[in-house]
């Protein structure tokens, strides 16, 4: 497989996840139905969690099995380990730390009015602000979190780039095949984990377009990268900051939910969110992947 049909077809496992994103747009939606997408969301995050984190894993247990062996060091088995707590320390610590200081502080409550009408008056408009700007705090936030959820999931293509780039160039191409269709369905799936715990939130269609660019487009550079260039730290760096931020962004979404009800609903829906990453990657297990 030549490079240019390695890269065609690395955007096009990559770009599926403009597929879901257009639910964002809906505004048919009632609470209980948000709350089972948002949910629905979370398992598809869940499941993506368990999967980066399973192949970060993998590398460091490779690294100690060689060291074990007398095939490696022990110096670049302590580097690996180290590289994958750092590197999930950074995506949940480090985002939750970013996140506290990018929120701007809510305003501050109305003072009480003692007098008549005038004093009422002119409490009244500033008091309005304050709401205003609280509730347009508050769509910021969504957005910001949906935002995040799609870097993560970014940092998480781009190491499936990696794996289709590295299997096209070694000359594999039923396995790079079956990569790029099992990738294809599986990120299908995380336009879904982006726009779901938006709430009422209804983003812009540019919106929806840059967020689909974070969350595909390093399939696509992934594909780019692998092909030309192997490199197991740099693989396990982009899973062990994308599992630290799909946990940050999974609590932060369940605290949001759990306010609004539905709890029976939302775990339903979590449970299929799951069982769906599941099945969309058996195809890519079947493969060999």
């Amino acid at each position: 497989m030549s490079f240019a049909e390695t890269v065609l077809l690395g955007a096009l496992a990559g770009f599926t996840i403009f597929l879901g994103l257009p639910v964002g747009r809906l505004q048919v939606l009632n609470t209980r139905a948000r709350v089972g997408l948002a949910m629905f969301a979370v398992g598809v995050l869940a499941f993506i969690f368990v999967d980066v984190l399973s192949h970060g894993f993998e590398i460091v247990e490779s690294a100690v099995t060689s060291f074990k062996d007398d095939n490696g060091s022990f110096g670049h088995a302590l580097a690996m380990a180290v590289l994958l707590g750092g590197g999930f320390a950074v995506g949940s610590a480090g985002l939750a730390t970013a996140s506290q200081r990018m929120t701007p502080k809510a305003p501050p409550p109305p003072p009480p009015v003692a007098g008549g009408s005038a004093e009422a008056e002119a409490v009244a408009p500033a008091w309005v602000e304050g709401v205003a700007m609280d509730a347009s705090a508050a769509r910021a936030a969504a957005l910001r979190t949906g935002m995040t959820i799609a870097a993560a999931i970014g940092l998480h293509n781009f190491a499936e780039g990696l794996a289709i780039g590295v299997s096209a160039r070694a000359g594999e191409i039923g396995l790079a095949t079956v990569l790029i269709v099992g990738f294809a369905l599986h990120n299908a799936t995380e336009g879904f984990g982006i726009v779901g715990p938006l709430g009422a939130v209804r983003p812009s269609w540019r919106w929806l377009f840059l967020a689909g660019l974070v969350g595909g487009g390093p399939t696509f550079a992934g594909s780019m990268v692998g092909y030309a260039v192997t490199s197991q730290p740099v693989e396990l760096l982009f899973y062990a900051v994308a599992g630290g931020a799909i946990l940050y962004v999974i609590g932060e979404v369940w605290n949001g939910m759990r306010r609004l009800g539905h709890r029976e609903l939302g775990m339903w829906l979590l449970a299929a969110g799951f069982s769906v990453g599941v099945l969309t990657d058996l195809i890519v297990a079947y493969g060999g992947g």
